[in-house]
Order: C-alpha cells, then sequence, then structure tokens
C-alpha cells in the first residue's frame, strides 16, 4: 500500500508524562483513507491533524453508520514501542464494520497503516510508566444522500493521543452500579460491535450513575434484565469462590481482547475459568454470602480496574473490603508487563516496530 506523507509544518510542544489524562491531547498528523465502490480504499495518507469536512447529509451524522477501535503502543526501557495483539483489533473493527455494512479493510493494509502511523508519531510515545500512546482508529459512512441505504462512501481514519491512567483513582478500586432500567443491546443488535450507537446509549445510565458517586454502569441483559452483561466501557470478571465467572459471549456484549487475554493468560495458569451466563440474583447471593471473593473490569484503556463496591437496587456491597485483590493484582502486572516489555512474552502477543 502506498502512503502519501504530509508533514505538519507547525508541530506541538510535546506535553509533560504527568499532564496527560486520557484522550484530551493528540498528536501532530492523522492517518486517512478513503473508500468508494469504484477505486475501493484509496488515497493512504498520513497528514496533519486535522478537522474532517462533511456534507450535511453525511450518512454518519444521520443514521450512526460509524465503528471504531482503541488500542496502544508501548515505550519499552530500551527505546522501542511495541503493539499489544494489534490483529485482534484489526478483526474485531472488521467484524464491526461487517455489521454496520460498512466495508472492510483487509489485514494487511490495515496493520501497515497502523504501523506506519504509529512510527511517524513515535516521539509522541511517552516514556513514564504506565503511560502509552493510545491509537483511536475509527471509520464512517460519508454517502451525501438522506436514503437509508449501505454505505458506498466512507472514511477510515486513524488519531492518536498521549495517555496516563484511564481513571483518576489508577489502579484503586472503582465503585460500579448495577442498572436495571435502561439496557445497552440485545442479541441480534450492534453490542458485539465497536460502535458509536452502543455508548450513546449507555449515557443516560452512565449520568445517573455518575450523580450517586459511581464510575460506571454495570449492565444486564435486554431481554429479561437478568443476567450481568459488560460494564460502560469494560468487560467484567468475578471470582466466586475458586471460579472465576466472565459473561458469555451472547452475541450483546463486545468481545475484549484484554477479556480474551485475562482468560488465556488464567487458563494457561490452571485456574478455573466459566465463560457463562451470570444471573445478578446469583451475584448478589454472592455477595451477601461473601463467596464473592474479587470483581474487575477489563479493557485497553484501564487493562484491569478493581471493584471495590457494587450498587443494586440501592443495596451496597463491598468487594474485597474495598481492595484490590490477588488475582487482580496478578492479572494487571501480568498484562502490564508483556505489554511495556518489562516481562516475556510467552503467547507471541506483543509485535514490536
Amino acid at each position: 500500500m502506498n502512503i502519501r506523507f504530509e508533514k505538519n509544518t507547525a508541530p506541538k510542544e510535546k506535553p509533560q508524562d504527568n499532564t496527560l489524562g486520557f484522550g484530551k491531547i493528540f498528536t501532530d498528523h492523522m492517518f486517512m483513507m478513503n473508500y468508494d465502490p469504484e477505486n475501493g480504499w484509496h488515497d493512504a495518507r498520513i497528514v496533519p491533524f486535522q478537522n474532517i469536512s462533511l456534507h450535511p447529509a453525511a450518512t454518519v451524522l444521520h443514521y450512526g453508520s460509524e465503528i471504531f477501535e482503541g488500542l496502544k503502543a508501548y515505550r519499552r526501557a530500551d527505546g522501542g514501542i511495541q503493539l499489544f495483539r494489534p490483529l485482534e483489533n484489526i478483526r474485531r473493527m472488521n467484524n464491526s464494520a461487517e455489521r454496520l455494512c460498512l466495508p472492510q479493510i483487509p489485514e494487511k493494509d490495515a496493520l501497515e497503516a497502523l504501523t506506519t502511523f504509529v512510527r511517524t508519531e513515535a516521539e509522541w510515545t511517552p516514556h513514564s510508566e504506565g503511560t502509552s500512546l493510545y491509537l483511536r482508529p475509527f471509520m464512517f459512512g460519508n454517502d451525501e444522500s438522506l436514503g437509508v441505504h449501505t454505505v458506498h462512501h466512507a472514511l477510515f481514519v486513524i488519531i492518536a493521543s498521549p495517555v496516563g491512567s484511564y481513571y483518576a483513582e489508577g489502579i484503586n478500586p472503582v465503585r460500579i452500579m448495577i442498572e436495571d432500567e435502561d439496557v445497552r443491546a440485545v442479541r441480534g443488535g450492534t453490542g458485539y460491535a465497536k460502535c458509536g450507537g452502543n455508548y450513546a446509549a449507555s449515557n443516560r445510565a452512565g449520568e445517573r450513575a455518575a450523580q450517586k458517586g459511581y464510575s460506571q454502569v454495570l449492565w444486564l441483559d435486554g431481554v429479561e434484565r437478568k443476567y450481568i452483561e459488560e460494564v460502560g466501557a469494560m468487560n467484567v470478571m468475578f471470582l466466586i469462590g475458586d471460579e472465576v465467572v466472565t459473561p458469555k459471549l451472547t452475541g450483546s456484549i463486545l468481545p475484549g481482547i484484554t477479556r480474551k487475554s485475562c482468560i488465556e493468560i488464567l487458563q494457561k495458569e490452571g485456574y478455573k475459568v466459566s465463560e457463562r451466563l451470570l444471573s445478578v440474583e446469583e451475584l448478589s447471593n454472592a455477595m451477601k454470602d461473601g463467596t464473592l471473593k474479587e470483581a474487575w473490569g477489563c479493557g485497553t484503556a484501564a487493562v484491569v480496574s478493581p471493584i471495590g463496591e457494587l450498587l443494586y437496587k440501592d443495596q451496597k456491597y463491598i468487594v474485597n473490603g474495598g481492595k484490590i485483590g490477588k488475582l487482580t493484582q496478578h492479572l494487571y502486572d501480568t498484562l502490564t508487563g508483556i505489554q511495556w516489555g518489562k516481562t516475556a512474552d510467552p503467547y507471541g502477543w506483543i509485535y514490536k516496530l
């Protein structure tokens, strides 16, 4: 793939690592590529970071034809940069594209776009422990027509942001509210796709949770409102007795790459891991009788986030004394050790640039 490069002649000053936050600062360049039926994917380019101009009738503005991904580039101690399982993100993005009738990108081309862009913005990858360069590939339909139809014209973009911790609390346990009114997704819908509509649908409950002092919402299934699904921006896992339980992928849950990695680590180390339906009643009973030992969310942004408190129907439950559990800490240390190149990668997950 030929990628045209236009250098930013007015580069920004790099921020200090201790001022990063999450997703508020952006690098000097962005990757863009267009799609139409006549030419397929074409005009791949890395250009100065800029606003995107859209026709007022663009498909994305009216019918939500949009998908995205999230992954990170990590700075190793030797100064090199590496990615964590980038092909998993590319494959998931193509699955999302298929669901929303957006054009898929050949894996080879998507990987080349991603790695070329990261190399271009290499100086923006921070050095401090716990920091990284967050990468946001996204795609949207931009047909200039108000008719409802399969997308014929699309734009693929990658932007990057140097980031610190996703949560202000860092690795400290977060407080989560179990939502039993609104629903995020249903089987047969777009729950397994990473698209903006899923997140827009979660905002109302998320705002209610924030007003009560909770970081995120834990969703129940959209049909019976009985089974645990996922946290707003993460998959979720529970240590109940000696069993690690995570909700089964039924089509309404995002198939998380960090989730998949946690499962593979736990299975390799001999833990009992069950991907199954977990009712809120079973979880509530486990919280009441003390068999719920640990709970954590897992996702690219936060990696592993311990849950210290759950709220369900105005009843508060403290998990593991409100402290991070040994298994949660172990997963965080194992994943971040591999991601930042501090420990060996026995799984072949790392892609070095």
